[in-house]
């Protein structure tokens, strides 16, 4: 039986094609996450031989490339990350609020990554902490988690913030919770209007500070007047903001985060096949109430798609805000759940190995021979090669 179709398989088969086509156009950071995905788990990066002490069954276990673009590797990062959050969880109601910004403006994004994501990041918690502050609405102070996502489901750029909020939080003061009404979190129209203008206010300072730049079919922008011009329509245009329905408790919480946090543009499971030049993967429709799909890409093209969604190294796309910012996040979880009479959280997993943290957050065991269960043992270490010099990805962007 074949192995499944990987996004690296495509890298490795076309991805030398690709990069000459568009040399001088592929960044520091594309090139990076390309030749990252195409050594993934294999003797590029070295690892080491293990063998059954029963049956004498000989694994070979590739190192792993880590890049959180890799499909192939978010998953113990995934588990850990949820199990470091479940000492932040409250015992309330948590709503789901999706910020996303119109195509003009993800044009702008796509030539400025760093300044517009974090704009996107601030003017989103702003709005809900904004909001959740004023007596009309709550009178309270609010926090919650944000993750940056750049894709649609046919791997279009479309950046949008997903902010996961407990339903209330602290009074002025610190004397009492003030919760949320009953499935209600902040009205949604109040808050798509309060987002564009906090948006556009920063996007407006960051092009007076001369942060933006722009090229290409954008080039123009660069002349004031011009970029009023672009931004005028989307002063008076409706931004899409939405609220889901609250989740029942939050283990469900952590489960639906467990879907966003550590997602990749696209997943090895959604791949179908790689035939004369032409890939082959699932999508949903959300157009057409998410109609299961399948779309056929040149190679090519699916390369150019992925790649859009690379963030700029050590952006962080995974953001806390409120009461939940890493500053004072102890200290105001302690609050909360004293006013909400919620006993402490669990005390954190000691310290421990590779091995036993894959256990623990997974549930299964590297120690185990898959073919008669007799205990894996170490047999070598599997050297990495030298690396080649010069490096092959100078930054052409």
């Amino acid at each position: 039986m074949a192995a499944p179709l990987e996004v690296a398989d495509i890298f490795r088969r076309h991805g030398a094609d690709w990069r000459a086509a568009h040399a001088g156009h592929v960044s520091g950071d594309q090139g990076r996450v390309m030749a990252a995905i195409e050594a993934c788990r294999t003797a590029a990066l070295g690892g080491h031989v293990e063998g059954c002490g029963r049956c004498g069954h000989v694994r070979v276990a590739y190192n792993s490339c880590r890049n959180r673009h890799c499909p192939k590797c978010q998953g113990l990062a995934r588990a850990q990350w949820l199990e470091d959050r479940q000492a932040d969880l409250l015992p309330v109601p948590y709503f789901h609020v999706v910020f996303t910004v119109p195509a003009p403006v993800a044009e702008i994004a796509f030539q400025n990554k760093a300044v517009v994501y974090a704009i996107l990041f601030r003017a989103a918690a702003e709005t809900l902490r904004t909001l959740a502050a004023d007596p009309r609405h709550l009178g309270a102070e609010v926090g919650g988690i944000a993750v940056l996502h750049t894709w649609g489901q046919a791997l279009q750029h479309h950046p949008h913030v997903h902010c996961i909020v407990p339903g209330g939080g602290p009074a002025p003061g610190g004397g009492r919770w003030v919760a949320c009404r009953p499935g209600f979190f902040l009205p949604v129209r109040v808050m798509s209007r309060l987002f564009r203008r906090l948006f556009l206010e920063r996007l407006d300072a960051a092009f007076a500070a001369g942060t933006l730049r722009f090229f290409s079919d954008l080039a123009g922008l660069a002349d004031p007047d011009a970029f009023a011009r672009h931004l005028a329509p989307l002063r008076q245009a409706e931004w899409v903001v939405y609220a889901k329905p609250p989740f029942g408790g939050p283990e469900q919480v952590l489960a639906y985060l467990g879907r966003y946090t550590h997602r990749v543009a696209l997943t090895n499971s959604r791949l179908l096949d790689l035939e004369d030049g032409r890939v082959r993967f699932r999508w949903k429709d959300y157009r057409r109430h998410a109609k299961a799909k399948v779309m056929s890409l040149e190679a090519g093209e699916f390369i150019r798609r992925f790649l859009l969604h690379v963030l700029p190294a050590g952006f962080h796309r995974i953001r806390h805000f409120g009461f939940l910012a890493n500053g004072h996040r102890a200290d105001k979880l302690a609050l909360c759940r004293r006013l909400l009479a919620a006993p402490p959280p669990e005390p954190a997993h000691p310290a421990d190995d590779y091995r036993e943290r894959y256990r623990r957050l997974t549930g299964r065991s590297l120690d185990v021979c898959p073919c008669c269960a007799g205990p894996m043992m170490p047999l070598g270490v599997l050297a990495r090669p030298a690396r080649p010099s010069p490096p092959p990805w100078p930054d052409t962007s």
